[in-house]
């Protein structure tokens, strides 16, 4: 109760002095030294530029002469960029990842990969058999014809017809006929008509015969799915 009517102020505990908070230092950071107003500390130095890579700041290395004669180093090394030109080259440097780059050791040979394929064949279209067994057969009658011509000049040349002209005349001649003659029926213009009209039979047929075989395969391969092949190839 106050005296006098004047209110009187409390008296302070000792203890009620002491802060629980901690200091506050510079730039608002709690246990900071320097307190309040301190200047903050300078910023650190800036690092030091980069050395320019060997050869100049271009980033291309300087070419290395060797001189004649000289042993180079292995493939995939370094040579120290300060060797004269045409001089000896400076040690060999690994190149980076430690260790120098071999080539890799070929592969033995029969040993690649073989990859097969099975096709099926479900159609052959019957135009193109057509040309192709065409040309086919053109070129064995033009090879038939000239066998022929061939074989009957190596056996004129031989004497063969002779000799059996003769024979046949003394076997067949006699006081009133002078016999069987065999170049009448075995001469050379009878021989190459008659090969010329075997070839001209030979390209009709074989012609008409293939047509016929692929309108035969393509309905035969209707009902079965055509034929299979497999095809291999290797790596």
């Amino acid at each position: 109760m106050p005296y006098g009517g004047v209110p009187q102020t409390p008296a302070e505990h000792p203890a009620a002095s002491t802060s629980l908070m901690p200091p506050v230092g510079s730039g608002g950071q709690p246990g900071a030294a320097g307190g309040y107003g301190t200047p903050p500390p300078p910023p650190p130095p800036p690092a030091p530029p980069a050395a320019p890579a060997a050869g100049g700041g271009n980033g291309f290395s300087q070419p290395t002469t060797y001189a004649k004669g000289q042993p180079t180093p292995a493939r995939g090394t370094r040579v120290n960029a300060g060797a004269p030109a045409g001089g000896p080259a400076g040690p060999a440097v690994p190149a980076a990842g430690g260790a120098a780059r071999r080539p890799a050791p070929a592969a033995p040979a029969g040993t690649g990969r073989t990859r097969k394929a099975r096709l099926r064949v479900t159609k052959a279209d019957p135009w193109s058999v057509m040309k192709v067994s065409f040309l086919l057969s053109l070129a064995v009658g033009v090879i038939l014809i000239v066998a022929a011509a061939v074989l009957w000049m190596t056996l004129d040349s031989l004497g063969v017809f002779d000799s059996l002209t003769k024979t046949l005349k003394d076997v067949t001649g006699s006081d009133t006929t002078g016999g069987l003659n065999l170049m009448d029926y075995v001469g050379f213009g009878k021989v190459m008509s008659f090969t010329v009209l075997i070839a001209v039979v030979d390209v009709v047929l074989l012609t008409a015969l293939a047509t016929l075989s692929a309108f035969i395969y393509n309905t035969a391969a209707g009902f079965t799915g055509g034929v299979e092949l497999t095809l291999a190839e290797e790596d």
